[in-house]
């Protein structure tokens, strides 16, 4: 025997079910002006959350490793100035070792800061 069609909407798949729920609380500005968006984008407030949480990343922290990074970039900029200001005063010729070892230096720990920052920041939905 053929199963009856009983009518009706058909069954969602599980994957396609909402069965979360999140619960925010909103200062009264931070509600209306959220209220505000999604009236401008036509669409419900819930719907528009929806868009922005699937369209937007978030910055993590600062790792200790960056962190370390960070803090020998600024001193290798600190070096520089000081190797600019004895360029000026003795001459370019005396310093130019000094400087092109230095710029090579800072090029390098800017391409691994980069790297790094590339390989673990964002998480796309």
């Amino acid at each position: 025997m053929k199963e009856q069609n009983k009518g009706g909407r058909p069954r969602k798949e599980l994957n396609q079910k909402r069965k979360y729920q999140v619960n925010v609380k909103l200062m009264t500005g931070e509600y209306y002006f959220l209220k505000s968006l999604a009236k401008s984008a036509a669409l419900p407030i819930n719907d528009y959350v929806r868009q922005c949480i699937k369209s937007s990343s978030v910055m993590p922290r600062i790792t200790p490793e960056e962190n370390d990074l960070i803090r020998k970039l600024i001193g290798m900029a600190n070096n520089l100035n000081q190797i600019a200001k004895k360029a000026n005063q003795a001459g370019y010729n005396t310093i130019r070792t000094e400087y092109l070892f230095l710029a090579d230096s800072i090029d390098d720990l800017i391409d691994t800061i980069r790297n790094d920052s590339k390989n673990n920041n964002r998480q796309q939905f």
